[in-house]
């Protein structure tokens, strides 16, 4: 079975595809940097690394 290509996308489904493609890495990427600030701000950083 020959699978059919149905055209070229939509420029919204292009837009879609982007977003669902690379948005859960730039939220994890906002998360990382808020937590990061949040912890610099209240002086959480000498408990890392005493594991």
């Amino acid at each position: 079975m020959v699978p059919l290509h149905l055209g070229a996308l939509h420029p919204i489904e292009q837009a879609l595809t982007v977003v669902l493609a690379f948005g859960p890495f730039v939220v994890l990427g906002i998360v990382v940097a808020v937590m990061r600030r949040r912890e610099a701000l209240h002086g959480h950083d000498e408990h890392r690394g005493q594991d």
